[in-house]
């Protein structure tokens, strides 16, 4: 355990928990509300009770699914970014050489 990290303590799912992290405070209140988020949106909807094992796996596939998404995102907005900044790179080049 490092110096910058602190012992979090948190229930779910009839389970309590705890671990040492390094994230902040208001980081690991946003992870807690988005994985409990998922747990709400994956548990009972209904049609009986469903095993805690298996609101736990589907929030994970879920947010899985979600980071996968927005990492397909990121890396294509990526490089089409470099893709502009190439081309004007190109542009002034062009127009630095003619200025000569």
């Amino acid at each position: 355990m490092s110096e910058t990290e602190r012992l979090i303590r948190f229930h779910l799912l009839g389970q309590d928990f705890a671990f040492y992290t390094g994230a902040s405070e208001e980081e690991m209140d946003a992870i807690l509300t988005l994985v409990k988020k998922q747990i709400e949106e994956n548990g009972d909807r209904g049609s009986g009770t469903i095993p805690v094992s298996k609101v736990a796996v589907m929030a994970c596939l879920n947010l899985a699914s979600r980071y996968l998404r927005l990492k397909n995102e990121h890396e294509s907005y990526r490089r089409s970014a470099e893709e502009k900044v190439r081309i004007l790179n190109e542009k002034v080049a062009a127009v630095l050489t003619t200025d000569r």
